[in-house]
């Protein structure tokens, strides 16, 4: 405007002037000078589209297009004509003026662009790191709204999320500068409650709506509603999608006329809404992840509270055991009673806190008691009494321990039924003494101290010692009186004397040997017996000693090494047990003749050893001692005449804070020797942390596989078997199949090695067995096939139970077989013949799978009643590969051995027309593959 009125100013007084302008980045306008020209205005913006008129040309008019590409057309309105030379030089200072000032507009213009640009951008920018931020949901969604603010106008702000159906809403954030309406936390408002909320009709319809809130009633069902909230002078609500489904909305509102929302303010929420979903995602996802991680934490910490208590037990029981013992034996030494007693209260106080401890006993005469021995911090000595009304005689009377409390001996005393003698005990334990069913005394324990509290554990313990204290104090008590009722007679009776010297003698003697016979009896429950070697009882505890030691840093470098021999069931199979135990024995001697003066070697059982080592270097000096284990195992040795090469695989596990105990580490030694045997034996792998987590995957999944089992998950699928000579399909292959609830469907190689290792595979074949039952009594047409694995054999009920899931549902024994790989051949052999009779019998057939992979012997093919055998799919996909020559003819062996038998031949994995052709030439029976037919659900293969 201001370069149109610089440019009317240069023309006659009273001349008027208008501009009309079509730009790309511009868009189309006009102005006019003076304003009240606008009827010229309009004329130049139509002459934009329909071209200068004559007249207007004669009256100084003129139209261009600059070089940016923009259109312009400028009218004038003049009294008089101008000169031609006054008129081309206004003409092109006009061109050179506005060109300008269209630049300027048209750079002010993308300046901006840009600025918004940057600002879009830092906001997303600032959107992302929240979401990896550790920040609590209400504190992010208000930086989310902060962020927002930058961006547009948005100080009323809220959003909410919505159940699947859209039938109630909750609000996790809400701002409002006029609305007194304040959302419950954590309140799930319902459709009924808000029939007239627009943010309800964003989540139904699923689209942007925007508008004064007075014209948005049209998208509310009941229009005649009163709407909720205050009226806004602009609203504008944008709905959030997750998997194509609206999960929620963001909301702005404006109450005043100047702040409204147009396209680019619903262009740009919407792209924001976008990214704060995904924000608030991936914190959902983090917050879950870490309740898992609790969760699971805690499970571990319980795991290791119960196996410490059993620790604790078990230390306790050895202390007990300790104690009894000790007992026993200061019963039968010579000490006098004084120093009987005091050896007797250190071992009590060894077990309880026995600071306050006396032995009471009925005297001779019966008519009181004598306090034999006595320690106590206030009663420096206790005086013989008559029978009283005392603590001692209270558990004489009753003949049953008597455990009381401050407040206990209070009540007693109150209802007359004791009285105190001396200072006054906070907790008082007394536990009678027997002799066969006598009761002789009391021992008892006190404490004064409020901290000092007995427990029904302690009092367990104290009765459990009192059975071998009564009578070793009543053996001590009749030895003194002997000793003292006889002094003046000991001449007399010295051949007496000497003879009871023997039998005193004796009894020693056999005390030492009960000793030595204890002393062996521990050293072979902690010992290998074969090789002498410490036993797994053993190394578990020098275990727990290391990771003690370890977490109060006196000995931190560490590992547990992992020995499995390889082929050792060879060995045993080939020249016999008696060999492989010598073979154990040279392998204990060559492990301990390495080993340092302070590492522990032990063998846990068949050929598994573990070392528990020193490594001052950490890994590498595991490592090293690994290579140097396998190095001196390889060497020769001869047994029986033989001479052997053996070789191991060794897993390690270095020590670090995260073990606890002793059998985590046993495990993740374990699996690293497993990975050592995969990678192909002899060689040391160290556990690491991807071992770690593939263990927990294998957690994970095991608990899957056990929930699935519960909801039956378990599918099959049936793929088709067909007859190579007319095409026809004879039957069909159960194929087993998962439907994992967030994994999709699942094939057998993805979870069947870990359902064989933790024994679940057998209840999922059962599963798979019923439903195979059942759709076989429906179904009218061939024979079904099913995997057993070579578990089920090991079971005498397998064939029962099999046969009577057929008889439950009426299928017909003759239109099942039943297919097994070698493998079960080979487990165990008679075992195996009697259920494939006991089958057979009832005329299912069998089928024997993979022929030619496994050890192929001619004679299971005579000695077991197989019908059919399956040709593995590696042979037929290797007919036509370049060294397939071998394969053929193999193949073709296979197939003239099988007519010559009787037995009907499958060829498995039929992918190609050329496999398919050559099957039929070399006289294969019949097919299957993916040629021939994908393994499908029940409904598209047996109900056709």
């Amino acid at each position: 405007m201001d370069v149109v009125a610089t440019l009317q100013g240069l023309l006659p007084a009273g001349t008027a002037v208008a501009l009309a302008w079509q730009d790309i980045t511009l868009g189309q306008g006009s102005c006019c000078v003076p304003a009240a020209a606008e009827a010229l205005r309009g004329q130049a913006g139509q002459a934009l589209h329909t071209g200068l008129t004559d007249a207007a040309l004669a009256a100084g008019a003129f139209e261009w297009e600059h070089e940016n590409g923009a259109r312009l057309v400028l009218l004038l309105e003049v009294k008089s004509a101008l000169a031609p030379a006054p008129s081309a030089a206004w003409q092109g200072a006009a061109r050179v003026q506005i060109g300008c000032a269209l630049e300027s507009m048209s750079q002010r213009l993308q300046i901006e662009e840009l600025q918004r640009s940057k600002q879009l951008q830092k906001a997303l920018f600032e959107i992302a790191d929240l979401a990896g931020a550790d920040l609590a949901m209400p504190e992010m969604l208000s930086y989310f709204h902060r962020i927002l603010c930058s961006l547009m106008y948005a100080e009323n702000c809220y959003i909410v999320e919505c159940d699947e159906q859209q039938g109630s809403l909750e609000f996790l954030y809400f701002v409002d500068t006029q609305d007194s309406f304040v959302p419950e936390p954590g309140r799930r408002y319902r459709y009924e409650e808000m029939p007239g909320s627009l943010t309800f009709a964003v989540l139904r319809h699923g689209r942007v709506i925007s508008g004064p809130t007075r014209e948005l009633v049209q998208f509310l069902e009941h229009p005649a509603e009163r709407m909720e909230g205050l009226e806004s002078a602009d609203w504008l609500g944008v709905p959030m999608w997750r998997d194509n489904r609206v999960c929620g909305a963001i909301v702005v509102q404006s109450y005043v006329a100047e702040a409204s929302y147009g396209a680019e303010e619903r262009a740009v929420l919407n792209f924001v809404a976008k990214h704060i979903l995904t924000a608030m995602d991936r914190l959902q996802a983090h917050l879950q992840l870490e309740d898992r991680v609790l969760q699971r934490t805690r499970d571990l910490e319980h795991i290791n509270d119960h196996l410490q208590a059993e620790i604790i037990e078990r230390r306790r029981a050895e202390q007990l055991q300790a104690a009894l013992f000790n007992i026993s034996e200061l019963a039968m030494t010579g000490h006098g009673q004084g120093e009987f007693h005091a050896q007797v209260h250190d071992i009590i106080g060894g077990l309880l806190d026995a600071s306050n401890f006396y032995v009471a006993m009925v005297t001779p005469d019966g008519d009181g008691i004598e306090f034999v021995y006595s320690v106590d911090r206030f009663n420096r000595e206790r005086a013989p009494r008559a029978f009283s009304n005392g603590l001692t005689e209270y558990t004489l009377e009753r003949r049953e321990p008597v455990l009381a409390t401050r407040a206990d001996i209070d009540l007693l005393i109150a209802a007359g039924v004791v009285s105190e003698f001396g200072a006054k005990s906070q907790c008082w334990l007394g536990v009678p003494l027997f002799n066969d069913d006598e009761v002789v005394g009391v021992i008892a324990v006190q404490s004064y101290s409020p901290n000092v509290v007995f427990t029904t554990d302690d009092q367990r313990l104290l009765v459990f010692v009192a059975r071998t204290i009564g009578n070793a104090l009543a053996r001590q008590r009749d030895r003194q009186r002997l000793v003292q009722a006889h002094a003046d007679l000991e001449q007399r009776v010295s051949e007496r004397t000497q003879e009871l010297g023997e039998v005193n003698h004796k009894l020693r003697g056999q005390i030492g040997e009960r000793m030595r016979a204890e002393q062996r009896l521990t050293h072979l429950a902690m010992h290998d017996v074969l090789t002498g070697l410490p036993n797994r009882l053993h190394l578990q505890d020098q275990l727990e000693r290391a990771i003690a030691d370890a977490e109060q840093g006196i000995s931190p470098h560490f590992a547990l090494m992992f020995l499995d021999l390889d082929r050792f069931k060879w060995v045993n199979d080939s020249i016999g047990h008696a060999a492989g135990d010598r073979m154990l024995v040279e392998v204990a001697r060559r492990l301990v003749s390495l080993a340092g003066v302070e590492d522990v070697v032990a063998r846990l059982g068949g050929d598994e050893f573990a070392l528990l080592v020193n490594c001052e270097h950490g890994a590498d000096t595991a490592m090293e001692l690994g290579r140097l284990l396998l190095r001196a195992l390889e060497a020769p040795m001869w047994v029986d005449g033989r001479e052997l090469f053996p070789s191991g695989s060794i897993g390690i596990a270095l020590w670090n804070r995260r073990y606890t105990s002793g059998a985590d580490l046993l495990r993740d030694a374990d699996a690293a020797m497993y990975r050592a045997k995969l990678r192909g034996q002899d060689r040391c792998v160290m556990f690491d942390g991807v071992m770690h987590e593939e263990a927990m995957r294998s957690l994970e999944l095991e608990a899957d596989l056990r929930r699935a089992i519960k909801k039956q998950d378990f599918v099959p699928f049936y793929q088709p078997i067909v007859s190579l000579h007319d095409n026809q399909v004879v039957g069909h292959e159960a194929l087993l199949r998962w439907k994992h609830d967030q994994r999709g469907l699942l094939l057998p190689g993805d979870f069947l090695e870990l359902g064989e290792e933790s024994g679940l595979i057998e209840e999922v074949d059962w599963l798979i067995y019923e439903q195979v039952m059942t759709d076989l009594a429906t179904s009218t047409h061939g024979y079904i096939s099913v995997n057993v694995s070579p578990r089920h054999f090991r079971s005498a009920e397998f064939s029962s139970r099999l046969l009577g899931l057929m008889d439950a549902v009426g299928a017909e024994p003759g239109r099942l077989r039943v297919e097994i790989t070698e493998m079960a051949l080979l487990d165990d052999a008679p075992r195996t013949l009697r259920t494939l009779h006991q089958l057979r019998e009832r005329g299912i057939v069998v089928q024997l799978d993979d022929f030619g992979t496994g050890y192929s012997a001619l004679s299971y093919l005579h000695r077991f009643p197989i019908s059919a055998l399956k040709v593995d799919r590696s042979f037929v996909a290797g007919l036509h590969a370049e060294d397939g020559k071998n394969t053929l003819a193999l193949v073709e062996g296979v197939l003239s051995l099988a007519r010559t038998l009787g037995i009907e031949t499958i060829g498995e994995g039929v992918e190609t027309e050329r496999q398919l052709r050559t099957l039929q030439e070399l006289g294969c029976n019949f097919g299957q593959g993916y040629l021939l037919g994908y393994p499908s659900p029940r409904e598209e293969t047996l109900l056709r």
